[in-house]
């Protein structure tokens, strides 16, 4: 591990770890983090834009998700729907602007990152109804299923494969690949690395998740496949690429549903980093490992929709509409839906 690593390790093991053992308070845990927020430049040639509607609104069908755009100036061939980690409870996209960020401009692709609805004031299926909606409206904007992947870290890790599972079995087309670093799969809390990898993990205890699932779950069971992914059918997904720690809590819900997937006939790249923090991307751009990951991150991104770059290249090749037609791809069409600069 590099010294950066070790040092970032070091951290979470004295001021992240502890609160992890006391009782969850949600509002103080908010609060916290907005205060500790590292926010990144925007990128040189990238906008950053917010949709400021409420998302899985009820009395608007047409009402565009809550979150923000990353977007390339020029345009971008492809494009990534990113869900945020924090138990369900807390953080948001600006949080997660290191991975936002590094992503999108490592694999060239517009970026949306959905400020889903939180729980305890909203409770499962909230978050999850506002992730498939989201992925609905960017279908509905322009974007194409082949150019996109849906990617998440903790929390936001297990609700992208969740999205996954309930966008199949409604029968909707499917993205070209998913990301889920560190997922949180199984909220039911039964992988043995809870147990053995408590007192490792740098930054949470063992016990941590079965005390922050009911704030998420409300009365549904544990391992309801679309709160717990871990216990879905996963035959017919897209390629997934995962990472984990060796010494987290959670390794098992990435282990696990890797093998499952596997089993299912699914693609998977699953990468164990050893000794890495629970979700180390996050830490571009100061240590090495993170940017690492990004760009392998970025290399599968790419690789799953190169099919529907071949096939765009064809057609602009040999065109079929007429002189006047919008040939701005749906990635663009799809970002520029319903946003609002805020910087650049």
């Amino acid at each position: 591990m590099s010294l950066q690593g070790r040092l970032i390790c070091w951290f979470l093991r004295r001021r992240f770890l502890p609160a992890t053992r006391g009782p969850i308070d949600v509002a103080r845990v908010r609060a916290q983090t907005a205060k500790r927020i590292w926010l990144p430049p925007v990128p040189r040639g990238w906008q950053l834009h917010e949709q400021c509607h409420v998302a899985g609104a009820r009395d608007a069908s047409d009402v565009p998700p809550r979150g923000e755009w990353l977007m390339r100036e020029g345009g971008a061939p492809r494009t990534i729907l990113y869900l945020h980690g924090g138990g369900y409870y807390f953080c948001s996209p600006k949080t997660h602007r290191a991975i936002t960020f590094g992503l999108a401009t490592r694999a060239e692709a517009n970026l949306f990152s959905l400020d889903y609805r939180l729980a305890p004031e909203h409770p499962f299926p909230a978050a999850l109804d506002d992730a498939v909606a989201a992925y609905r409206r960017l279908l509905a904007d322009g974007a194409r299923a082949q150019s996109l992947v849906i990617a998440g870290d903790s929390a936001g890790g297990g609700l992208a494969l969740a999205t996954l599972v309930a966008l199949r079995d409604a029968g909707d087309p499917l993205p070209a690949g998913a990301v889920l670093y560190s997922p949180w799969t199984d909220l039911a809390a039964t992988g043995a690395s809870i147990r053995e990898n408590d007192g490792r993990d740098p930054m949470f205890c063992g016990d941590v998740f079965a005390r922050v699932a009911p704030l998420y779950l409300d009365d549904a069971s544990a391992t309801d496949p679309y709160a717990s992914p871990l216990y879905a059918d996963l035959h017919g997904l897209p390629p997934l690429f995962m990472l984990a720690g060796s010494t987290e809590t959670l390794l098992d819900d990435t282990r696990r549903v890797a093998e499952r997937a596997c089993a299912a006939g699914v693609s998977v790249e699953c990468g164990i980093g050893r000794d890495l923090p629970h979700v180390w991307p996050i830490y571009a751009p100061f240590m090495p490992e993170a940017r690492r990951a990004l760009d392998s991150t970025a290399r599968f991104v790419e690789r799953v929709t190169m099919a529907d770059d071949i096939g765009r290249e064809r057609t602009t090749a040999h065109p079929q509409a007429g002189p006047e037609a919008d040939v701005s791809s749906g990635a663009d069409r799809a970002a520029q839906s319903s946003a609002t600069s805020i910087s650049s």
